[in-house]
This record gives C-alpha cells, structure tokens and sequence, in this order.
C-alpha cells in the first residue's frame, strides 16, 4: 500500500517510469520485491524496522539508497550487485561484523559516500582505516572528508610492505662519469684494439688480440645508472612549508651508481 500511495503521488503512469520511491517513516517490517522497478536510481527506506534487504535482488540502477535507522544485522548477499551505487547510508543499524560487511561493499566501485556509525561494529578500534583501507573509492566516511594521511596511515597497517616499496622508490638518470678505477684496485689495462676496427660495423670481424680487451671495452660503452631515494614521509607539504617559518633541515638521500 506504501508503494502504491507513491505510485499515485508521484505521478508514474508504468514501473518503467519509477526512478525514485520515498518509503521512509512508514512503520514498515518488511518490503515486497521492487524487481518491477528497473530502472530505480533512488531509494529511501530509512526510519522503519526493516531486517531483510531480498527486496533488492534486481534493482541494479540503483545510485542512492538509504536505510539508516532500521533493524539490519547482516546485510551479505543483498547489496554486493549494486555497483552503480554512490550513495549509501546504513547508520543506526545493529551491523556487527565489520569484515563481512565490508566485504560485501568491495564491489561498489562507485561509492564515494558512505555512513557505518552507531553501528556495533563501529567500536572496532581501526574501524575507519580498515573501511578506507578496503573501500579506496570513498571519499566521504560517517560525515567525514577522508584525508590522505588517512590513506597512508590505512596502507602501513594493512599492507606494510607495499607501503615501504612506495616509500623507497628510486629515482634513475644517467651519470655524466666515465669509467674511472675503483678504490683500492690496480688501474685497468688499456685494451689493445686491432687497427681499422669500427663499432657497430657488422661487417668488420677482425677479433681482439686478447678476448679480455673486449668485455672491457664493452663495459666501457655502457652508461653508468645513477639511483638515489629518500624517505618521503620526511619531504614537508606545500602547505606544511608555507606554515613553517624556519628553514627545513636537509634530507638525507642514499645515492646508488652501477654500470
């Protein structure tokens, strides 16, 4: 009957035309199936007593949806279709496992916001940086901005590892050094090279007297690489550097140069 009622209010003649249904504050335990509605994009159901979400099986358009205040304590198998959905609001609930309930948002490629606050599952000391941590697409949690910092501090606790590969990546160029002689070697004999001989002329054969004088000079025609990387958790903001008035200590940067 509360659908219906919309029905009428709205104004929609066919299913087809329905793209917004208001069923919020209506008292209601439980909803028939709204597969007839294809091309439903927004949904309000908040405020009722509402336990089961089956009645979504099929509404695959669906952008925002709101079921706020209800009597949810599992929501497995009944959102994880929605991937157009951008919006969704599930505070007020009694959610309680937060690794299932995420999980069955990790499809939602689309969501940006998202609510999951006086929820039991809440509580959970890392709540927030295991939901955007595993929910990189949201932007805007429990009413909050979600703030790179956020992100970082998410990526060292659920992914240490490659936290410290972005960290530590080296920047590469080429070196303006010739092949100088290491420290604590006799110099290089200078290689004997046969008259006439010309690099990259397939067509000249002649062999080196000594097969050693070509792998020298060989490796005298490779560029030397340069590499060096720092820790960029020291490497102050923009707006960190308009702040500070003092002068910024040097980093330190490790150099790496081979052949």
């Amino acid at each position: 009957q509360a659908i219906e009622n919309q029905l009428k209010i709205c104004g929609y003649k066919s299913n087809v035309d329905v793209v917004a249904l208001y069923l919020a504050r209506q008292g209601l335990r439980s909803i028939p199936s709204l597969s007839q509605f294809c091309r439903l994009r927004y949904l309000w159901i908040n405020n009722n007593k509402i336990q089961d979400l089956t009645f979504l099986i099929k509404n695959y358009c669906l952008t925002e949806l709101y079921l706020n205040n209800n009597e949810l304590t599992d929501i497995s198998g009944a959102l994880k279709h929605l991937c157009s959905l951008q919006i969704l609001f599930l505070h007020n609930n009694e959610l309680k496992k937060l690794g299932k309930t995420v999980k069955e948002l990790k499809g939602m490629i689309s969501l940006q916001t998202l609510n999951l606050f006086q929820n039991p599952l809440a509580y959970d000391p890392d709540y927030r940086l295991y939901v955007i941590y595993f929910l990189p697409s949201v932007q805007l949690l429990d009413r909050k901005l979600v703030t790179e910092r956020e992100r970082e501090s998410a990526l060292h606790l659920y992914n240490p590892k490659k936290a410290w590969v972005m960290q530590s990546v080296a920047f590469g160029k080429r070196a303006d050094t010739s092949l100088g002689t290491a420290v604590g070697t006799a110099p290089a004999r200078r290689p004997i090279m046969p008259s006439g001989h010309e690099f990259g002329n397939n067509t000249n054969k002649v062999p080196f007297e000594d097969p050693e004088d070509a792998v020298l000079v060989r490796a005298t025609t490779r560029s030397l690489m340069q590499f060096s990387s720092m820790d960029w958790n020291k490497v102050a903001t923009c707006q960190e550097r308009r702040l500070k008035n003092q002068a910024e200590e040097p980093l330190e940067k490790l150099t790496v140069q081979f052949r």
